[in-house]
Order: C-alpha cells, then structure tokens, then sequence
C-alpha cells in the first residue's frame, strides 16, 4: 500500500518530540479516522530553525509529519505558510487517496503552529 519513501519515513521518522520553550505549537485532529497531529517550532529572525512533531496516527500520519518538519525547517513565516499538503505528498512520491488527508493534517499543524507563533508575537 505505502511506496519506499512513506515506509522510510514512518520507520526512521525524524523531528520525534517536543520543543519545550517552542514559539508557536499546532495541535490538529481528524475525528473520522482519529489522527491526532502537534508540531512545535522554534523561530528565529523569522525563520524556523526547528521543527518537531508528536503523532498519534497511522504509518501516512507519522510519514506526513516527518517529512513536514524537514521540509519547513530552514523556512522563513511566509515560506512556510505557503506549504501544501500536495508538496508533502510530492516529496514521498504519493500517497494512497485514503491517506492523502494525512498531509492535510500535517499543513494544518503547521499553520495553526505559525499562527499561534504569530498571536503571542504581535
């Protein structure tokens, strides 16, 4: 069901955790299948120089983490805010459709991360 890349992913997944003094955390659930997704970030200067992920979910939710926070790490705000879910499944090379509203999840993990980053910051 999962290629190569998602099966990495959820075996050797990376950014497992929580950053304690985080800036901005996004927790985001999906009710139909139980998924349950918190990202934490660190912010500097308007870039995220870190990224972790607590996931309670499926072998996709726990891929679709992983590869988010590598992928928004290094990322200014606005570059993040700009990530889709299509560009989380384009970098583990698909997904099945059952699974694709993982990276939903983990999309909205993030933003809702930036956006409480941004309500204590303004």
């Amino acid at each position: 069901m999962y290629n190569e890349k998602v099966r990495e992913a959820f075996a050797n997944p990376k950014n497992v955790g929580f950053i304690e003094d985080a800036d901005g955390v996004g927790k985001v659930g999906n009710p139909t299948c139980g998924d349950i997704m918190e990202i934490s970030l660190k912010i500097k200067d308007n870039v995220i120089v870190d990224a972790k992920f607590r996931t309670f979910g499926c072998a996709a939710a726990i891929a679709t983490s992983s590869t988010a926070t590598e992928m928004v790490k290094g990322m200014t705000i606005d570059e993040a805010l700009k990530l889709t879910n299509s560009q989380v499944v384009e970098k583990l090379e698909g997904l099945p459709p059952q699974k694709i509203h993982c990276s939903v999840l983990a999309e909205e993990a993030i933003k809702e991360a930036i956006k409480d980053y941004q309500s204590k910051n303004k």
